[in-house]
């Protein structure tokens, strides 16, 4: 029940909201921020209460209730090391973009009701244990998206939203269309995904894998941002209100490459096999692409959109990798950049756009913010340096991590991704200096700005907690991690891809 309850906790907070009466519709924040403090006190339960012995089974929290039994459907929860991090980073992201959202009074009620339920379905993804009910979780993400971005976003917000969605849904066709045939000829009558990665149970041929794989890996990455179907991201991003902006680089991304892990890469080891050098060869791409591409913009929120693609080919990188050291730091990377790309976008969009009303970094470094936004100009600093990867941050050992998983199985990819690492600091650097400590001094004299607010404050200080604790101390997720990729289940995948 406890996994159950951090789901249960976010649409239950959604139906309370959408019940209250207009004259209380300012109690809609207060509510979404209880149901999401109680959906992060049950993630902390459930990752701290992970019993990581080598004796404890791999799975643990599991919950089966039969759902369609005449389908092989059933409500089928649990969690690995990988599970409880990535529910553990839900927690925290929800948190934090309800804080950045704290001056919502446009329809508040909606707003706070769609994010709540985008929250709940997230949840629900990192602990499903049944394809179907995955999928069903993996859906209800995808709606409340438009709805948040067309009404409540900016530039472009309904292009922004349109295309979002129309890459989600294509995406997820892909996925149905996979997953129906994955049923069809398992011949397992059941949709459970340990009785599907059981060979004695279910039966893929390599001719079946070797479509079947493509096409499910690719319906799920489309979610991550693979190049050269990342469009929608930065468009996405860019739209979008400061917290779903958060939520699409935090969490919403990481369904996609989370999914890919535990479904695709899981059940189609062989498909996995005949792929990898391609997949591996588009995380690439990614990564040199989205740094090149962020260091050319002129719009802060474009750089850090763009940011979030070099990011997530990292985690794709690492996928490719098949050795613990790349697979274990792919997971932490989605933790890390989840982190590391919210508070970006929380600052880009709540510190910085709604009060200067500009993302040109030209104009920004008119202005003196260093100064006149004091805290905004320490809190990006902070976040900048996570993302390049500095020691003591999260970015660093995420990537180093996969980087020493590349050098050992995928040495070939090994320099454009180190030349990715390098234009990485410098777009940073470049969107650092160029907004907060422009040479020469500012040429303007700095505007009376409404001074950082205390839910701001705690949102950021949040989040800039969590990147340095798991730079500090790493190994209370990476166990968990490695451990989970030596389960039955998982290491499977290392086992029988590359034979």
């Amino acid at each position: 029940m406890i996994l159950t309850a951090t789901f249960l906790s976010a649409f239950a907070g959604a139906a309370l909201i959408l019940l209250l009466p207009e004259r209380l519709a300012q109690l809609a924040k207060w509510i979404a921020l209880l149901a999401a403090l109680v959906g992060l006190a049950f993630a902390k339960t459930a990752f701290l209460g992970y019993d990581n012995s080598p004796a404890a089974p791999h799975f643990q929290f599991l919950t089966k209730i039969p759902w369609v039994p005449r389908l092989g459907i059933s409500f089928s929860t649990g969690a690995d090391g990988i599970s409880v991090v990535m529910l553990l980073l839900t927690g925290i992201i929800a948190v934090a973009g309800i804080l950045f959202s704290w001056n919502v009074t446009h329809r508040p009620r909606a707003f706070f009701a769609f994010y709540l339920i985008i929250i709940g379905g997230v949840y629900g993804v990192f602990q499903s244990f049944d394809l179907f009910l995955l999928f069903v979780f993996y859906e209800i993400v995808i709606i409340p998206k438009y709805f948040l971005i067309a009404a409540w976003g900016s530039t472009n917000r309904e292009y922004g939203a349109m295309k979002l969605t129309m890459y989600s849904v294509a995406g997820s066709a892909l996925v149905l269309l996979a997953m129906i045939a994955t049923y069809a000829v398992s011949g397992a009558h059941s949709f459970d995904l340990f009785t599907l990665a059981d060979p004695s149970k279910a039966h893929f041929s390599p001719a079946f894998q070797a479509w079947t794989f493509p096409v499910m890996f690719t319906g799920f990455a489309v979610l991550a941002g693979l190049w050269p179907l990342h469009t929608w991201a930065p468009t996405g991003h860019v739209a979008a209100p400061t917290a779903v902006s958060m939520l699409l680089a935090g969490v919403v991304m990481k369904l996609g490459s989370y999914s890919a892990l535990r479904v695709a890469m899981t059940l189609f080891p062989q498909g996995l096999d005949q792929w990898r050098i391609a997949i591996a060869g588009l995380a690439t791409a990614g990564i040199v692409f989205g740094a090149l591409v962020a260091l050319a913009q002129k719009d802060l929120k474009f750089t850090v959109g763009y940011s979030s693609i070099a990011h997530m080919g990292f985690v794709l990188l690492g996928l490719m990798t098949l050795n613990l050291p790349g697979l274990g730091g792919s997971v932490l990377q989605m933790f890390s950049h989840g982190i590391i790309g919210g508070l970006l976008f929380a600052v880009v969009g709540r510190m910085i756009y709604d009060r200067t009303h500009t993302r040109d970094i030209a104009e920004l470094g008119k202005m003196d913010l260093a100064k006149a936004l004091p805290f905004a100009a320490l809190t990006f600093t902070v976040a900048s340096v996570a993302s390049m990867g500095l020691p003591g941050f999260s970015g660093f050992i995420a990537e180093f991590t996969i980087l020493k998983g590349s050098w050992n199985s995928l040495p070939l990819f090994l320099i454009p991704a180190g030349i990715g690492v390098v234009i990485t600091v410098a777009f940073t650097l470049r969107a650092l200096q160029r907004t907060f400590y422009p040479s020469g001094g500012p040429s303007a004299h700095a505007h009376p700005f409404d001074p950082i607010t205390l839910p701001e404050k705690l949102g950021a200080l949040m989040l800039m907690a969590a990147t340095l604790f798991v730079g500090l101390f790493p190994s209370a997720l990476l166990d968990p991690i490695l451990r989970s990729f030596q389960s039955p289940l998982m290491h499977r995948l290392i086992q029988e891809a590359g034979k």
